[in-house]
């Protein structure tokens, strides 16, 4: 039987998830004394990815699944005999397989087989008596062939003998294993056991030989090497790279003097080459990328042979070598530094071995210092929409009482969010609806997100709890909050796709009063086949004059386009064709350099060729990609590792990026805010979205356009950045980054890449794979859950950590700097955790406390951690422990009562936190740090000396109250107090607001929720309050609201806002802001 492979093989073959569940224990099977049903398991994923469906082999799986469907166990003899029957067709799996249906080469194919074999050897280690010490030689020799593989330091040519001689070994290996482990029946042990250690032996003898031939061959400097090359660098990634070089060499050579000499060498030849390229300004040398690109390319090679499995002879064989790389790479950088140190133009430099070195001459020449602010690109401009915008708000509050379809289709960059979004927020629109919510669907349809994400929209649910509630129970709130007699609701579904609202459509009542549907979708027949009466609208494609006005707008905003650039930029506009996301994105191009001649004409030139109706301007998206400063190029592809439409949460990301290496370390400056910088600057560039604002207006999530995600994916790929897999894992991963967006994977699917630095998503027991064969691995984002035995210490690397369960020895991560748990169960952390000098975050879901039985005369020492949630409290010995913590920025935590302590004596303080800048607080009221900044209360009894400690925070920008009490039900601040104070929410709460302008002197924001006594109308007098938003208020708070903002509309004041969310009756006012009637958003919404 002959093997024919495909990588989709395991998506193409048939599922056998009942023969797996059968077959994931590690009992022995009958009449097999060496096999187990764990390593056949192995052996059927690995078939599973190498096979058509047609194969004899995955006829027989399906066989053996459905006879476990149908009740079959390793008891029944006919499903032995059947197991028996399928085993003896496994041994040609123990042979490299041929490479005819793949795109594999032999080196990729050979590591993959060889990780098999040792994937099988792991699962039955603990079963070999006769022999260990030759089975561990053969498994070591093993992996040090899978770094030879992976490291092929000259071309497959030179190292033909050699791959054919690993490839004797493997199957010789092979032959044994099946031979042994898979044998059926009653054996001679004495004999077996001899002509087994004779193979052994002779395998041996031939690895030996293999080896030699490695000494003598392997001597030759060539740059083609297997490490993935890729062209996303930067300088700060080079840092990166060096930094764990560096700690390669102190935690895994410090006993190798000569390695560590060599390694050492290299580090400080890297350094200074560094030096030369940060001197030579690479944006002005565009010709010197290349050189970072090349030497970016020498660390990471250096570093995976460092971390893999090498032998000293192998690596006192290749380091050698790799100095004379750098050294070849050095003659000609070192030449353009005299140069440029002498102010001469520079010659023309011919370097042989690097063909990419002007791959992007003169693409970035002339763009502006990347590290200035970034001029900011308008978000909320729209050309075109308005007749659209009239005709569907007008179909929309029509007269029709029947619920009703609208569907707004058209190609990718159209502006139909945009569109609906107008709509959305249109007067008419708000006056007209009872309810209105909105929603983003996409190709990646989820049910239970969609019906939270609607229910959040239009209700004062918080998404934690609805989380907890399964479809039904989500579908039936949604049904019952829009059924009520008379309301009239508009739900927006943006980017719905085919068979969605056939699956949602039953939550949306027919009540006769007028309720409308509005989709966005690309495809006209998502409306028909929704309804027949459904109206179906094409967006059409802006004019060329529509373009260019959209193109000065977003590029000199009220300023007018200077006469010399006028012809250009309307040839830029033109070459737009029509498609508004083209527009903004080359207007970001040409905001963020300098509005001279020859830049337009360079950027028209580029963009000449590139826009199509059917590549979906793409490639125009692609040229504002090669006009990024390269230290943003990185930051920007990382949207593709997450799911479409998905709102990603800025602490999150900004941790990745700098766990990543993508973000400058700037000495006494907090990473995560220059990687904040970094978001900014993409923000302003038109490429990433804002999803929602902090209560201080900063960035809380954000999110990018489908079209530039998808030019995230393919750049990502094409340059090994990063491999985003939606269904089945692939056989060989090349990529630096691996991001597993689908929950299905099959267990014991476990990827192959000898180079994933990091791991995103979903991944089936991660545990058997990561630390065994990824030691690369800096970043792990999973969805799923690390058993606690394993030993997360081997990944020396490890910056980043999430998941859903505490590994046990997680504090022997000494350069840990982030840890995400995300459960909400109550936890114990490990004391050892205070001794992680790097770490800097950390984070829970739910309740976390340290491990008592190790607080009692523990040694602790200064940490440098800046931000930890959520914190329990019990006693001073938990707040002794933060005392250590004296750098903390930002913390969450809840205080059991004080009279729980031992001590009578006791109460609580964090006045000793002197970096402390956001504090949330649940339960009980401590002394504050006094440089607050950002200050949450939640269910807390407060006094008037109280309510006085922190009014007098002279620092207090944002103050959250949150379900507490004051004391006889009364606010009534002193003079002087909250002199800072920009945020005001207050949440479920009853107290009487004694307060006047004087009191929040500066407040901008005023929020209540579920309040319940009259707004003070002096509020209204305070001259920077530009908002007041009432949720689920009473009647008298809401007419308060009203009464304040009609005063002030005749006094003058055209700024306030005000918006109403409630129960009540509809009632809309306008006012009049910077000669614009604005609505005041009054939407009544409830179940």
């Amino acid at each position: 039987m002959s093997i024919q492979m495909t990588e989709r093989g395991c998506e193409m073959a048939p599922p056998i998830y009942y023969l797996m569940q059968t077959l994931k224990s590690k009992r022995l099977i009958p009449g097999m004394p060496h096999c187990n049903g764990k390593i056949i398991l192995s052996v059927c994923y690995y078939i599973k990815k190498l096979c058509e469906q047609d194969d004899k082999v995955i006829s027989l799986l399906e066989q053996l699944n459905d006879s476990v469907k149908k009740g079959s166990t390793l008891e029944d003899q006919s499903f032995t005999v059947m197991l028996r029957s399928f085993v003896r067709e496994l041994k040609v799996f123990f042979k490299i397989p041929n490479t005819k249906s793949t795109t594999l080469n032999p080196i990729e194919l050979l590591a993959i087989f060889i990780d098999f074999l040792l994937e099988i050897y792991d699962g039955i280690r603990h079963r070999i008596s006769g022999h260990k010490d030759s089975f561990e030689s053969c498994r070591m020799e093993l992996k040090f062939f899978i770094t030879f593989l992976g490291d092929k330091p000259t071309s497959l040519d030179e190292n033909k003998n050699v791959l054919t001689d690993i490839e004797a070994v493997a199957n010789d290996v092979g032959s044994l294993f099946y031979s042994f482990f898979f044998h059926i029946g009653i054996k001679d042990w004495t004999r077996d056991n001899r002509l087994k250690g004779l193979a052994l032996a002779d395998i041996l003898r031939k690895v030996e030989k293999v080896k030699e031939k490695i000494k003598e061959q392997c001597v030759a400097v060539s740059w083609k090497m297997l490490t993935p090359k890729t062209s996303v660098v930067s300088l700060f990634l080079f840092d990166s790279l060096l930094d764990d070089l560096n700690l390669i060499m102190i935690q895994k050579y410090e006993t190798s003097i000569d390695v560590k000499d060599r390694i050492r060498t290299i580090i400080e030849e890297l350094k200074s080459l560094r030096s030369f390229l940060q001197d030579m300004e690479v944006r002005k040398h565009p010709e010197l990328e290349g050189f970072l690109i090349q030497t970016s390319d020498i660390a990471y090679e250096v570093l995976y042979i460092l971390t893999s499995y090498a032998p000293v002879w192998y690596l006192n064989l290749r380091l050698p070598q790799v100095m004379e790389k750098i050294k070849l790479i050095k003659l000609p950088v070192e030449k353009l530094n005299k140069y440029q140190t002498e102010q001469v133009s520079s010659p023309d430099i011919v370097v042989d071995f690097h063909a990419d070195a002007n791959r992007i001459a003169g693409m970035l020449k002339d763009v502006e210092n990347p590290r200035q602010k970034a001029p900011s690109i308008k978000e909320d401009i729209s050309v075109g929409l308005d007749d659209e915008a009239n005709e569907i708000t007008e179909i929309l509050i029509g007269n029709q009482k029947e619920q009703q379809i609208i569907s707004i289709w058209g190609m990718p960059g159209l502006g139909k969010t945009t569109l609906a979004k107008k709509i959305f927020s249109d007067d008419r629109i708000v006056q007209h609806f009872h309810i209105r919510a909105s929603c983003v669907i996409s190709h990646t349809y989820d049910k239970k997100n969609t019906l939270i994400a609607i229910l959040t929209s239009m209700s004062s649910l918080e998404r934690d709890e609805l989380s907890e509630l399964d479809e039904d129970t989500l579908g039936g709130k949604l049904y019952q909050s829009l059924c009520g007699e008379g309301i009239r609701y508009l739900i927006i579904l943006d980017d719905i796709w085919e068979d969605v609202w056939s699956d949602l459509h039953r939550y949306f009542p027919e009540n006769q009063s007028g309720s409308r549907i509005l989709f966005t979708t690309r495809f006209e027949k998502i409306g028909f086949q929704a309804s027949d009466k459904s109206i179906v609208r094409n967006l059409r494609f802006l004019t060329d004059d529509e373009c260019w006005k959209l193109l000065q707008m977003k590029v000199f905003h009220d300023v007018p386009c200077p006469l010399e650039l006028v012809n250009i930029g309307m040839n830029i506009a033109r070459n737009c064709d029509g498609l508004p996301l083209a527009v903004v994105v080359i207007a970001a191009v040409l905001a963020n350099m300098k509005k001279n001649k020859t830049n337009w004409e360079e950027v028209a030139e580029s963009s000449s060729t590139h826009i199509s109706k059917d590549n979906s301007c793409m490639k125009i998206l692609e040229l504002s990609y090669n006009y990024l400063p390269m230290h943003l190029k990185p930051c920007f592809l990382y949207f593709g590792a997450f799911a479409e439409a998905t709102e990603i949460p800025v602490q999150k990301l900004t941790s990745l990026w700098v766990a990543e290496g993508f973000v400058e370390r700037v000495k006494h400056k907090n990473s995560n805010l220059v990687s904040y910088g970094y978001l900014t600057e993409l923000i302003s560039r038109g490429l990433v979205l804002v999803g929602k604002r902090r209560s201080d207006g900063g960035v809380k999530t954000c999110y990018v356009h489908d079209l530039l995600r998808e030019m995230c994916l393919t750049i990502a790929e094409k340059e090994n950045f990063m491999k985003v897999i939606q269904d089945q894992l692939p056989i060989y991963v090349p990529h630096h980054r691996l991001s597993i967006l689908s929950s299905s994977i099959t267990p014991f699917s476990r990827p192959f890449g000898l180079h994933v630095r990091s791991l995103l998503g979903y991944l089936p027991e991660p545990s058997r794979f990561i630390f065994s064969n990824m030691e690369l691995v800096k970043v792990l984002d999973l969805s799923t859950k690390l058993s606690q035995g394993i030993k997360i210490e081997k990944l020396k690397l490890l910056r980043f950590l999430r998941t859903s369960a505490m590994p046990s020895s997680i504090g022997k991560c000494r350069n840990l700097e982030y840890l995400f748990l995300d459960t909400k169960k109550k936890g114990e952390l490990p004391n050892s955790i205070f001794k992680m000098e790097k770490l800097r975050r950390v984070h829970f879901k739910g309740k976390i406390s340290w491990c008592e039985r190790e607080i009692i005369d523990e040694s602790f020492q200064i940490n440098n951690l800046e931000a930890f949630s959520t914190f329990l409290i019990k006693d001073e010995n938990d707040m002794k422990i933060l005392r250590y913590s004296p750098f903390l920025r930002r913390l969450k935590c809840k205080f059991a009562s004080v009279g729980n302590s031992a001590n009578p004596n006791y109460y609580p303080t964090l006045n000793f936190l002197n970096h402390l800048e956001s504090l949330s607080i649940i339960s009980n009221l401590i002394s504050l740090p006094l440089n607050l900044r950002k200050l949450t209360l939640t269910k807390l009894k407060l006094n008037s000396n109280e309510m006085k400690m922190i009014g007098e925070l002279q620092k207090l920008e944002v103050l959250k109250l949150e379900s507490a009490s004051i004391e006889d039900n009364e606010w009534n601040p002193n003079e002087g107090e909250f002199q800072q104070l920009r945020f005001l929410k207050v949440r479920n709460m009853g107290v009487v607001l004694k307060v006047s302008s004087d009191h929040f002197p500066r407040l901008e924001q005023l929020v209540l929720t579920r309040f319940r006594t009259a707004i003070p109308s002096s509020l209204g007098d305070i001259p920077t309050l530009v908002k007041i938003e009432v949720k689920w208020c009473t009647n008298e708070v809401e007419e308060s609201a009203l009464k304040i903002l009609e005063e002030q509309q005749d006094n003058g004041n055209e700024l306030l806002k005000v918006k109403i969310v409630g129960l009540n009756k509809l009632r809309t006012l306008m006012v009049k802001a910077a000669s614009v009637l604005l609505p005041i958003f009054i939407n009544l919404i409830g179940f």
